[in-house]
C-alpha cells in the first residue's frame, strides 16, 4: 500500500512574527481577504494592516459570523470573489480558520492561516468541519490542498485564553494515540495512503512534548509567560499533531469528541474541541485491552493535571443521564465511523461501557 505525507508548504511560528504578514504573503498575491472577529480585529488589527500597507498589498476585510457553517462559507467566499482577491488569510481559532480554507478552496485562492489560539491541530490541515447554525456536526471535508502558510504569532498565543492552550494539548494528545490504534488496522489516513515514517515520528514527538513540557507550559501561559516550554508545545498542538493526524489517522476519541459537539449540556457549557477530545481519549484507553492499566493511568493523570475532562461532571453533563451516553454510543457505532478503524469490532456497547468506565476511573483518580 502507498504512503502519503501531506502538510503545508511553510509554517512560521515565533513572538512577533504576526507583524511580518505582509512580506510572507507578498510572493502569494496582490490582494488579501481577511477573515476575523471584531474581538481579533482590536488585539492585533493594527499589527496586521500595517503589515501589509507596508508590503503594497491591498486587502479587504470581513467580519466572522461566529460559526462554520456551509453558508458562512459561501458569503465569504462569494465577497473574496467580488473583491478579486488572491488570498484568503483566516486569522483566530479554528471554525474561523475552517471558513477560510473552505472559502479558498471554492474560489481557488491561496491559503493562509493565522491561529491565534492553540486550541486544535486544524491550523496546517487540508481538512474543515462543519457544523449547522444550531451548532449541531455536521462532518468534515478534506481536500488536495494545505495551506500555503501557517502563521504562528507564539505571543499571541501565550497571552491568549489558558483554557484554550490546555484544549490544544488534549487534541495533540489523541493523534499518537489514535494513529497507534488504527495503525495496527493498517487504516487508511485522511490523504489515502498509510502512515510514512515521517508522520508516526511527529505523532510521537508530539505526545512526548505534552509529558515533558505540558504542565511546566500551561503555567508560563497562566502567567502569559513566553518561554521555550509555551513554544515547544505550541509547536506540538499545532504543527506535529497537525501533520500527524492528517497523515496518520483517527479513531475512538475523535468520534466521541465529535459527537459531544451535538450535546446541548456540552454547548451550554462551551466545551471546545480538544477537551470533548480529550475525553474521547480517556473513553478509547477504556476500550482497547491492548492497552495496559500502567500506561492508561498515566495518561489519565497527565489529563488530570493540566485540567483537561475526564468525567461527566467536567463536560457539564451531571446529574448523568445514560440515555444520553447511550446515543453517543449509538452514533459513534454508525456504519463509516471513525471507531472502525481499529483493528477489532467496536459495537455501540462497548462504546457506552468505556465512556462509563472512563468517568469511573477519572473520577477514582482525580485528587
Amino acid at each position: 500500500m502507498r504512503k502519503i505525507l501531506i502538510a503545508p508548504r511553510r509554517y512560521v511560528q515565533g513572538p512577533d512574527v504576526l507583524a511580518e504578514i505582509g512580506e510572507l504573503l507578498k510572493p502569494l498575491g496582490n490582494k488579501a481577504l481577511i477573515l476575523w472577529d471584531g474581538i481579533l480585529k482590536n488585539l492585533v488589527g493594527n499589527t496586521v494592516r500595517q503589515s501589509l500597507q507596508n508590503a503594497g498589498l491591498a486587502f479587504v476585510e470581513v467580519d466572522f459570523q461566529g460559526e462554520a457553517t456551509l453558508a458562512e462559507r459561501k458569503r465569504v467566499g462569494n465577497i473574496a470573489a467580488q473583491e478579486k482577491c488572491g488570498i484568503s488569510v483566516a486569522i483566530g481559532g479554528g471554525k474561523v480558520l475552517d471558513v477560510g480554507k473552505g472559502a479558498a478552496i471554492d474560489n481557488n485562492l491561496r491559503i493562509v492561516t493565522v491561529p491565534t489560539i492553540a486550541s486544535n491541530d486544524s491550523p496546517t490541515s487540508a481538512a474543515s468541519v462543519w457544523y449547522d447554525e444550531n451548532h449541531i456536526f455536521q462532518g468534515f471535508e478534506c481536500w488536495y490542498f494545505n495551506p500555503d502558510l501557517v502563521l504562528v504569532d507564539s505571543r499571541v498565543i501565550a497571552n491568549a485564553p489558558v483554557r484554550s492552550f490546555v484544549a490544544g494539548m488534549g487534541d495533540a494528545l489523541s493523534t499518537w494515540i489514535e494513529m497507534e490504534a488504527s495503525m495496527q488496522s493498517r487504516t487508511k489516513n485522511l490523504a489515502g495512503g498509510t502512515p510514512t515514517l515521517a508522520a508516526t515520528a511527529l505523532a510521537r514527538l508530539a505526545f512526548d512534548t505534552l509529558f515533558e513540557y505540558g504542565i511546566d507550559a500551561k503555567r508560563d501561559v497562566e502567567n502569559h509567560n513566553l518561554t521555550p516550554a509555551v513554544e515547544r508545545v505550541i509547536e506540538a498542538n499545532t504543527l506535529l499533531s497537525g501533520i500527524g493526524f492528517e497523515s496518520g489517522s483517527l479513531a475512538t476519541a475523535h468520534a466521541i469528541g465529535n459527537e459531544l459537539s451535538n450535546v446541548p449540556a456540552c454547548q451550554k457549557a462551551g466545551m471546545m474541541h480538544g477537551e470533548k477530545v480529550a475525553f474521547g481519549v480517556a473513553a478509547q484507553l477504556c476500550l482497547d485491552d491492548s492497552v495496559s492499566a500502567a500506561y492508561r493511568n498515566m495518561v489519565f493523570d497527565f489529563m488530570i493535571q493540566i485540567g483537561l475532562p475526564v468525567t461527566f461532571k467536567e463536560l457539564n453533563l451531571e446529574p448523568l443521564d445514560p440515555a444520553i451516553v447511550r446515543k453517543i454510543a449509538e452514533n459513534c457505532a454508525a456504519p463509516g465511523s471513525l471507531v472502525h478503524f481499529h483493528p477489532f469490532e467496536v459495537t455501540a456497547q462497548n462504546l457506552y461501557d468505556a465512556m462509563m468506565s472512563a468517568d469511573a476511573l477519572g473520577r477514582e483518580r482525580k485528587p
